[in-house]
């Protein structure tokens, strides 16, 4: 028989609270022995092929102040395009050692994180099109009801951004720049996540 729903009562919304990183992240908060490891922190293994690549980043609120207690989640294609899930046809031919998946707690000191992996090649986007090699970011923290997703693209793939099908549906020049990596030295970039006020970070619906 189906519930009457007049009788039932919404659930209320809860924030990520302050246990966030006991479940998502234990070591980081001194939790050991739940996990053999911290659980995320190797998207490519030493044998994956591919250019190796280091991402600094930090999440800043509304006011521009250090967001110390996010968690930030990633998702990438391999060197030549291919996602590791079987939701991708040709993930059979996954590179050795890679997961593309990482979860990497902000610093409480400083609120920075840090991503080492291998750069992705493009993937078939939508229609046919081609989308420029990038990073999904997925981020949760005390404060923020539903996870917030964006993505991070490379600066030097200028062209490829240009033809991307997802920047190209942002229409201020502005704003597609929130999500272009900022060059930081050899193999290195930096990738600063605006949530709210100028400057905020283009976040898409999941």
């Amino acid at each position: 028989m189906v519930q009457d729903p007049t009788l039932l009562k919404e659930t209320p919304s809860q924030t990520a609270g302050p246990f966030v990183h006991i479940g998502t992240h234990p070591w980081t908060v001194g939790v050991e022995g739940v996990f053999a490891a911290q659980p995320g922190q190797v998207v490519a293994g030493p044998d994956c092929p591919g250019t190796r690549i280091r991402i600094e980043g930090r999440i800043l609120d509304g006011d521009g102040q250090v967001v110390r207690d996010a968690v930030v989640e990633t998702w990438q294609a391999d060197p030549n395009g291919i996602f590791a899930s079987p939701v991708d046809p040709r993930h059979e031919r996954v590179a050795t050692g890679f997961t593309g998946w990482g979860r990497f707690a902000c610093s409480f000191a400083d609120g920075a994180f840090a991503v080492e992996t291998v750069k992705p090649g493009p993937v078939p986007g939508p229609r046919g099109t081609t989308m420029a090699p990038h990073i999904c970011l997925w981020i949760v923290a005390r404060g923020i009801n539903l996870g917030l997703s964006t993505r991070l693209y490379f600066p030097e793939d200028a062209a490829a951004n240009a033809a991307d099908p997802i920047l190209a549906r942002i229409e201020s020049p502005q704003r597609r720049d929130t999500l272009i990596a900022e060059p930081w030295g050899e193999g290195a970039y930096r990738f600063e996540i605006r949530l709210q006020g100028e400057g905020e970070t283009v976040f898409f619906a999941t």
